[in-house]
């Protein structure tokens, strides 16, 4: 695999202003800014694992307020004291407030040198202009498709350019109770794999007294729990060019009704509430719980509860897992300093290079030799979400993409709760996105 702390040449960045087309409007903030390097290349050097440029200081924001903003900190206090010519300051932000505020920041020129986001967050920013394509930045850093999964490579992209550099994978997994299998008689070191062994799964526990795979009506976990089944049921969210919402098919209709026959049939409470599914399978009443990786730290380290880990069944005929992606972004600057932009490109190669140090913050590196190297497998319990890459699915590269997502979040809750028939949920909920797909089309062009 090519190293990524390579030189960030003069002709790349002459190549990217270029590109570019030069200072352009903010779309829908007002206000002029300058791509970076459209005065001409940096004049430090990424080149031999250093910065050799003059001394600059990068503001990078983000919005990881939990504990992966823990490992980020320590991640920039060690980059901070190995290259004495950056000094890198992070501000972190709930994710909406970071939205926000960036536009407004970015316009009056006191927006950040570098931030993170997720992939669907990308196009929307790019669209408003608030961040920059940065094809000559990773053309330099000699970023290479087959070094990534697919679906990660692509994330980045919007209107075929690149503006994002991944990062990490964060994705649903398998959690489940060891204790209850025990006591329903269950393997705890052979979680189920397909359907049928799920649901067999499941009557054992019912049998014992036990509810044994709770339902969430949230985003957070039913709505991703909603999109992996669907494309484990062969369908997808979207059509091809991402202008009608499609999750109303016979395969979303089967994958909603599978969730809400979970709750018919006794194997979920009814009206469970935000996070009562894992609070409840660490409390030993729930055994099963599609959760997010983000949790791995945690249960890993519970004192009195074993927990396993494992890939997501598949309750479908095929592979399909919903998951996410932190990448790093540019936001357009109003200055002309191609030592920053020299001295962002190489703190994203930096910290791309210490993925498996990243990782430890419940993250797959993004970069496959490192999720494949001893480093990352040694952390405990990453590696069933590692095998589920290939698998995962990630959300289209269209500007307003979350408006259009929450009506189908919407159906989930209302088919989950009790309030509507899942086709009739679904049937609604995609007519409506419809909908806000044509006015985003019009919106951001």
């Amino acid at each position: 695999m090519n190293q990524l702390n390579v030189p960030v040449s003069r002709r790349g960045f002459i190549g990217a202003a270029g590109a570019f087309g030069g200072a352009l409007a903010l779309a829908a903030c007002g206000g002029k800014s300058t791509p970076p390097g459209a005065a001409g290349g940096p004049t430090g050097s990424a080149a031999g694992g250093a910065y050799n440029g003059p001394k600059v200081t990068l503001a990078f924001w983000n919005g990881w307020t939990g504990a992966d903003g823990d490992y980020a900190k320590q991640m920039v206090n060690q980059f901070n004291s190995a290259t004495p010519n950056i000094k890198v300051n992070m501000n972190v932000f709930q994710w909406a407030d970071l939205f926000q505020k960036m536009p407004a920041a970015v316009t009056s020129g006191n927006g950040p040198d570098i931030a993170a986001m997720h992939i669907d967050d990308i196009p929307t920013q790019a669209a408003q202009r608030v961040i920059v394509p940065i094809d000559a930045i990773a053309d330099n850093l000699k970023l290479n498709e087959s070094d990534y999964a697919p679906a990660v490579w692509k994330g980045g992209l919007y209107q075929d350019k690149r503006y994002g550099i991944p990062v990490d994978v964060h994705c649903l997994g398998l959690f489940y109770n060891k204790d209850l299998f025990e006591k329903a008689g269950l393997d705890p070191e052979k979680p189920p794999t397909n359907k049928d062994e799920y649901m067999n799964a499941l009557d054992k526990l019912k049998a014992k007294g036990i509810q044994g795979s709770w339902v969430s009506p949230f985003q957070f976990t039913g709505g991703l729990m909603y999109q992996s089944l669907l494309w484990q049921f062969g369908g997808d969210l979207f059509n091809s060019d991402v202008t009608k919402a499609t999750w109303d098919s016979d395969a979303g209709i089967a994958a909603l009704t599978w969730m809400t026959d979970l709750v018919k049939q006794g194997y979920s409470p009814k009206n469970v509430g935000q996070d009562a599914d894992y609070v409840a399978l660490k409390n030993s009443r729930n055994a099963l719980n599609w959760q997010g990786i983000w949790q791995v730290n945690e249960v890993t380290k519970l004192p009195s509860v074993k927990i396993g880990l494992a890939e997501l069944p598949k309750i479908g005929d095929k592979g399909g897992v919903w998951g996410n992606s932190h990448q790093f972004v540019l936001p357009r600057t109003q200055g002309n300093d191609s030592n920053k932009v020299s001295a962002a490109a190489y703190f994203v190669s930096w910290f791309s290079q210490h993925g498996a140090d990243w990782a430890k913050s419940g993250k797959v590196p993004a970069i496959n030799k490192l999720a494949e190297s001893s480093d990352f497998t040694s952390i405990a319990g990453l590696k069933p979400f590692a095998e589920e890459v290939p698998d995962v699915h990630f959300p289209p590269a269209v500007a307003g993409i979350n408006d259009a997502m929450t009506a189908m979040y919407d159906a989930v809750n209302a088919a989950v709760l009790g309030k509507s028939d899942p086709a009739g949920a679904l049937r609604g909920a995609a007519n409506k996105a419809s909908q806000i797909l044509a006015q985003n089309k019009k919106k951001y062009g």
